[in-house]
């Protein structure tokens, strides 16, 4: 099996609190509240929180408010 079915060789990366908070522009406060709140999943190890890398490309995703091919049309037109 191939990585991209899912076989063995596929590997889920996970992101530190600190990782997720550089990659957003947002404090690390912040990535703990939507961890808390359930937005944004997170696996628990020790007294730490690990964020699967797919659960952190949905969480954006699901959280735009602007397609970035719309806003790109939108900016060249003005």
């Amino acid at each position: 099996m191939g990585e991209d079915q899912g076989g063995p060789s596929a590997r889920v990366r996970y992101l530190t609190v600190v990782e997720v908070a550089d990659l957003m522009r947002v404090s690390r406060m912040t990535v703990y509240r939507l961890v808390h709140a359930g937005e944004l999943p997170a696996v628990r190890v020790g007294r730490s929180f690990r964020v699967p890398q797919d659960a952190l490309d949905a969480y954006l995703r699901s959280s735009a408010t602007v397609e970035p091919e719309a806003f790109g049309e939108e900016r060249r037109s003005s």
